[in-house]
């Protein structure tokens, strides 16, 4: 494989008419992108009623090669008469996610039975009967509900409401894996537990920091806003122990200055240890102080704790912050003197940061350092997750949480006169810890792949397949349907968003919401998502339901129910009468002024302490990534051209590690850790930190063990002590085991 000298470029060009192709054709695909729907990937959000390609700001083309490749893989044929007929059960645990994915698209209900070795056809009636039936059977505890980020806030809220007067409050989404440790970290700071900036403060901002991310894989559409930035003399420093091509040059495929000379990303680039970011945040926080350059009538009038994390800098020793960061004290030191002299700084970061059992910490950690210049609560300027899936913040607004806050609570209550449950609710983990126990008999998942997005593969193939029944309502097939398969299962074919008969809406990590118009039905048998909840409910509860749940197979009705619960979201409820210019930022979540949503109206500082580095010996410290080709679980290519891998079943590595192993490029090598192992993983040299290694998500979810950030719950999937060691049988290729692990987003 040729290497890139940069991100983007001719190549995603290339592979966007690959994808189109495969959709068929050019004209069918861009057809459906410019139809007024949102981005079906990452959260930065494009689409809706201002037309498909064009964000909030109103810019255009306003699209990357993620969104195709979604796309692409909705336009997909249906799966082929005969396909479960004659591929058994096993015969799909064997098939790479890739193939499962790219089988086509699911168009009749699915049917597992106990024992049995293949998926039948069912009809809608059967399987909807079976699964209200399986419902009657089982004590509320004894169920939980999953919910993907891809679907709709309409969904989403009739289904959280749904689970809650059938008795449950095990109610979760796919965060829990992801970004709760963003949510949480920031609502302890604060006071919401989204992103205090939009779309426009990016414009006004001359420097970013980049901590834990890689939006030249996962957000492509982020770059054009940091191209723009360095354009304006601005600065990016980049904060991640390995070097990714993307951020160091990208070429923007809609800007033709950018995509034939390409534009450089990271004016600095640092590379800490695996799980030393908070010792180099301190140690920016410190040289800060050591300039002068602390704002301190803005921590004195607009801040709590500031006093306390000012002595707690203060007595930082530098021996420690450069030991337990792995950075040198000049280079901090130079990031500090940088951001010193900015004007409106804006502090993103993605899983890097919340992967860790002290996720929580070190989101706190960036919301100090932001907080030391005053830099949250005034335009151009503040705190910004890099959420991933179109709508996993819209989800959570939506109170698809075990614990509903107090007013969405109250109101539900109120406005449709029904009693909840108060009941503790589980979190993802605990609720796959309760299966492995036995206590969890019924399972429905509203897209996503639960098992594959789960650390510890043997723990949740144990957990899945020990529930009595699990509904999958899904569009494409991925690893969840092989492995993660419950005593029986049934798969619901739901509708993509841009092919329901009407209308739904998503929440951007810009805290903006997008109206989607829907579109034409592209198959037969898949129906939308509200419409098989509306159906299941509607059947279960029959004429003892405590609401009507007819009038909510109208998404309009949805809406003003979710504008009567949900604060901040009462104008959805008049989106369906002004679509021209219904779409709004949620009021309450975004800070150009210092007025924040906590208690006592001010931020809140955090003593962070700064963390031991984990390892021992000869132990590596290995971070789980997602590549160029992938979007989180689901695998679209086996290459990842940005780190130059033409497959993932590789361990990239310092070069000095592999020296010091004694290890050649390409050797087959066991890699160990507590939870699992596996074995002739290929050697690849990789420019990451020394004492650090890299292997791909979910493949390697295998090595990942349930450890969890004990206020977020989110596992540690970028922290796994490792050993490297030659393989013994390399008679053994397991290939196609190890990628087993992947599939469908969660």
């Amino acid at each position: 494989m040729k290497p890139l000298n940069a991100g983007g470029g001719w190549h995603a060009i290339k592979q966007s008419l690959h994808y189109a192709q495969r959709a068929g054709g050019i004209v069918r695909l861009l057809r459906a992108m410019f139809s007024k729907n949102a981005c079906k990937t990452c959260a930065l959000g494009m689409g809706g009623q201002r037309g498909g390609m064009v964000n909030e700001r109103g810019n255009f083309p306003a699209v990357c090669k993620k969104s195709m490749q979604a796309m692409a893989a909705d336009l997909q044929g249906a799966i082929r008469g005969g396909f479960f007929e004659r591929f058994s059960i096993d015969q799909l645990r064997r098939m790479s996610p890739r193939d499962l994915e790219l089988s086509g698209r699911i168009v009749k209900p699915l049917y597992l039975g106990k024992h049995a070795t293949h998926y039948r056809e069912v009809s809608w009636e059967q399987a909807l009967a079976g699964i209200v039936g399986k419902l009657r059977e089982t004590d509320p505890n004894g169920s939980f509900f999953y919910f993907s980020g891809r679907s709709s806030n309409e969904a989403g809220f009739l289904l959280q409401l749904f689970a809650r007067l059938y008795g449950t409050n095990n109610v979760n989404n796919c965060s829990y894996y992801c970004h709760q440790a963003s949510g949480v970290g920031l609502a302890s700071v604060t006071g919401s537990g989204t992103a205090t900036v939009t779309l426009d403060d990016l414009d006004q901002a001359d420097m970013v920091f980049l901590i834990g991310g890689n939006p030249a894989s996962n957000h492509p559409r982020l770059m054009a806003e940091l191209v723009e930035l360095r354009r304006r003399g601005g600065k990016v420093v980049v904060v991640n122990p390995a070097k990714e091509l993307g951020l160091v040059r990208f070429k923007v495929p809609s800007d033709v200055r950018s995509l034939l000379f390409g534009s450089s990303i990271a004016s600095t680039y640092v590379q800490p240890h695996i799980g030393g970011d908070i010792a180099f945040l301190v140690g920016v926080a410190k040289a800060l102080g050591e300039l002068g350059r602390v704002e301190t009538s803005f921590i004195e009038r607009y801040t709590d704790g500031g006093a306390e994390f000012l002595s707690m800098m203060a007595a930082a020793q530098w021996g420690d912050i450069v030991a337990g960061s792995g950075v040198e004290e000049s280079l901090i030191r130079r990031v500090a003197k940088d951001y010193a002299l900015a004007k409106n700084v804006v502090f993103c970061w993605a899983m890097g940061i919340t992967h860790h059992e002290h996720g929580v910490e070190n989101v706190q950690a960036i919301a100090n350092l932001a907080l030391l210049r005053g830099m949250v609560g005034r335009p151009g300027a503040g705190l910004l997750p890099l959420r991933g899936h179109s709508n996993v913040q819209g989800i959570g607004s939506m109170g698809v949480t075990p614990k509903l806050k107090e007013a969405v609570f109250e109101r539900i209550q109120r406005d449709l006169k029904v009693s909840l449950p108060d009941t503790a609710g589980m979190d993802t983990m605990a609720c796959m810890e309760a299966a492995t126990k036995g206590d969890v008999r019924f399972a429905l998942c509203l897209g996503g792949n639960l098992y594959a997005s789960n650390p510890d593969q043997a723990f949740a193939a144990k957990a899945m397949q020990g529930i009595d029944s699990v509904v999958y309502l899904s569009t494409t097939l991925n690893t969840g349907h092989a492995h993660g398969t419950g005593k029986e299962t049934w798969i619901l074919p739901v509708q993509a968003r841009d092919e329901e008969a009407q209308s739904t809406t998503q929440e951007s990590m810009f805290n903006f919401v997008r109206l989607s118009d829907g579109g034409k039905a592209r198959y037969e048998g898949p129906r939308s998502e509200v419409d098989v909840i509306q159906s299941m409910a509607a059947d279960y509860f029959g004429d003892d339901s405590p609401i009507d749940w007819s009038k909510f197979a109208e998404h309009r009705n949805i809406r003003k129910a979710i504008a009567a619960a949900i604060p901040g979201y009462e104008k959805i409820g008049e989106i369906d009468d002004n679509k021209k210019d219904g779409e709004f930022h949620i009021a309450g979540r975004t800070f150009h002024e210092p007025v924040f949503a906590t208690p006592s109206k001010r931020a809140q500082f955090h003593n962070v302490a700064m963390p031991k580095l984990q390892g021992e010996g000869d132990q590596l410290r290995l971070m789980t990534v997602r590549s160029e080709g992938q979007f989180n679980t689901v695998v679209y290519e086996e290459e990842d051209i940005y780190r130059n891998q033409e497959r993932r079943d590789v361990i990239l590595m310092n070069p000095e590690d592999i020296e010091a192993r004694s290890l050649k490029i390409d050797q087959p090598v066991t890699v160990s850790s507590a939870t699992g192992r596996m074995t002739n993983i290929l050697v690849r040299p990789f420019d990451v930190r020394a004492g650090n290694a890299i292997m791909y998500y979910p493949e390697a979810n295998i090595l990942v063990p349930k450890t969890t950030d004990a206020r977020s719950k989110t596992p540690a999937f970028k922290n796994v002590c490792v050993t490297v060691e030659p393989s013994v049988d390399r008679s053994t290729v397991p290939t196609h085991e190890i990628r087993l692990a992947v599939g469908k987003s969660h």
